[in-house]
C-alpha cells in the first residue's frame, strides 16, 4: 500500500507541474500552445490506438507537438522490439522536458535509442523515415489557413501508403470564437475548418468524441490512400490565403 501510495503521490506531482508549465507556456503564447492543460488520459489512449491496434508489429512512430508529454507516455509503452518513436516539438521548453522523459522512462532502459526528440516543426523535420502511424498535437485551429495546408501535406508526404494521421480538435471553438473574436480571427478559423473538413471528407476512417477530457475533444484517423492517384487532393473551395 505504501508504495502504491508513493507511486501515486508522484504520478499527482508530476502531472500538477505539467499543468503548470502548460499554463506558463500558453501564457507566453496561447496560439502555439493550443489549449491551457495537457491532454488527459482519455484523450491520450484515444490518439494512440492506431498504434495499439497494430502492436506487436514493428512501427514506425511520429508524434508532432508532443508538448509536456501525456500522449509520449502513452506512446511509448505500446512500442514493440523493432519500433521506432521520433518526436516534433518545437518548443524548448517542451522539448528539453521531453529529452528528460525519454531517457528516464524505465520500459527504455534497455533500448535508449529507440525514441528521439527533435526541436523543430514538423514542416521542417529533416527525414527520410516514412512513417506507419503519425499521432499530432498540434493546435491546428490556432494556425493560419496557409500553414495547415503545409502542416497537412506535410503529414500525407510522412506516411507510408496506407498509414494512419491521428489528431483531435477541441468542441465549441467555433462556437467561442464568434463569441469573443474579431471578424478576421472568425474568418480564418472558419477557413482552417473548411480546409480540414475537406481532408476529413477524403481520407477519414474514423471519428469519435471524447467527453472525459478538458475541453472534450474530438478524435480523428486519417489514412493515406494506398494508391494515391485514385484519391486526389482535396478541393478546398478557396480557402487558400
Amino acid at each position: 500500500m505504501n508504495n502504491w501510495t508513493t507511486s501515486h503521490d508522484r504520478v499527482l506531482a508530476q502531472r500538477n507541474a505539467e499543468g503548470w508549465m502548460f499554463l506558463i507556456e500558453a501564457a507566453r503564447d496561447l496560439r502555439t500552445t493550443g489549449a491551457i492543460a495537457p491532454s488527459g488520459t482519455a484523450l491520450a489512449r484515444a490518439l494512440t490506438d492506431p498504434v495499439r491496434a497494430q502492436a506487436p508489429r514493428p512501427l514506425a512512430v511520429l508524434e508532432a507537438g508532443a508538448g509536456t508529454g501525456p500522449v509520449t507516455r502513452a506512446l511509448i509503452p505500446q512500442l514493440s522490439r523493432g519500433s521506432r518513436l521520433d518526436i516534433v516539438e518545437a518548443n524548448p521548453r517542451f522539448a528539453a522536458r521531453l529529452r528528460h522523459l525519454v531517457t528516464t522512462h524505465p520500459h527504455l532502459a534497455a533500448r535508449p535509442t529507440q525514441v528521439t526528440v527533435h526541436q523543430t516543426y514538423v514542416e521542417q523535420l529533416d527525414t527520410d523515415q516514412r512513417y506507419d502511424v503519425i499521432v499530432s498535437g498540434l493546435p491546428l485551429t490556432n494556425f493560419t489557413p496557409v500553414q495547415v495546408e503545409r502542416i497537412m501535406a506535410r503529414y500525407l508526404e510522412l506516411l507510408h501508403p496506407g498509414g494512419t494521421l491521428t489528431y483531435f480538435a477541441y468542441l465549441g471553438t467555433r462556437r467561442a470564437r464568434a463569441l469573443a473574436a474579431s471578424r478576421a480571427e472568425v474568418r480564418r478559423h472558419a477557413a482552417v475548418d473548411e480546409i480540414m473538413a475537406a481532408y476529413q471528407r477524403t481520407y477519414a476512417t474514423g471519428r469519435w468524441t471524447v467527453w472525459a477530457n478538458l475541453p472534450p475533444a474530438c478524435v480523428w484517423h486519417l489514412q493515406r490512400p494506398l494508391v494515391s492517384a485514385e484519391h486526389p487532393e482535396p478541393h478546398f473551395d478557396g480557402a487558400r490565403r
